[in-house]
């Protein structure tokens, strides 16, 4: 079995792994994040996955590893909302969320030398109406403040959701059914079955 690194530093992705028993590293990508905001949100969860994903594999330049790249975006209205700038910020996007329906895209690279895998998944939430206490006292939790969207499914965000369609993985931040089928089809176990 490769060596899998998770070219990625967000602690949600990490447990998502560890929760299914992956032995991974983590090797956190420096790559610029900025891209051209006219692309479409698949598109660009799919290129910043291929770019961090693309700048680990080459920065280990370890032949025998499996990298994995991921990005996740909220779309809300068509417009693509990331992480709050501040707590101002996050009551802005926590209002336009409330009531309404929102699109989680994660963007996946799976990188080796045998091949490049790159795909997305799509996650439909619906938000419940929250009243400004609601939003005032969730952003007091500072759970927020880290999240695209401005909200953690899985934590007291929860709370807010009314229903989602589709992986509620992929709104945590990594679609582990549709990553565990792809690393089939490259013969290499996700898991380590005992």
């Amino acid at each position: 079995m490769k060596k899998i690194i998770l070219s990625s530093a967000s602690p949600r992705r990490k447990e998502l792994l560890e929760q299914i028993g992956v032995k991974f590293d983590i090797i956190v990508s420096d790559i610029d994040e900025n891209i051209d905001g006219d692309m479409d949100p698949t598109e660009i969860v799919k290129k910043l996955a291929l770019m961090k994903a693309e700048n680990v594999y080459d920065l280990e330049g370890n032949q025998d590893a499996i990298v994995i790249g991921a990005d996740t975006i909220v779309v809300h209205e068509g417009r693509v909302i990331g992480k709050p700038a501040d707590e101002k910020d996050a009551f802005k996007i926590l209002s336009s969320l409330s009531g309404n329906i929102n699109y989680v895209y994660t963007g996946v690279a799976v990188v080796s030398s045998e091949s490049v895998i790159n795909f997305y998944e799509e996650t439909k939430v619906y938000m419940k109406n929250m009243t400004e206490q609601d939003i005032y006292e969730y952003i007091k939790t500072s759970e927020p403040m880290d999240k695209a969207g401005a909200y953690g499914i899985q934590g007291i965000g929860a709370v807010f959701v009314e229903k989602i369609e589709g992986d509620y993985n992929n709104v945590v931040g990594l679609p582990l059914a549709r990553l565990y089928d792809v690393m089939k089809e490259l013969d290499e176990n996700l898991i380590k079955w005992n």
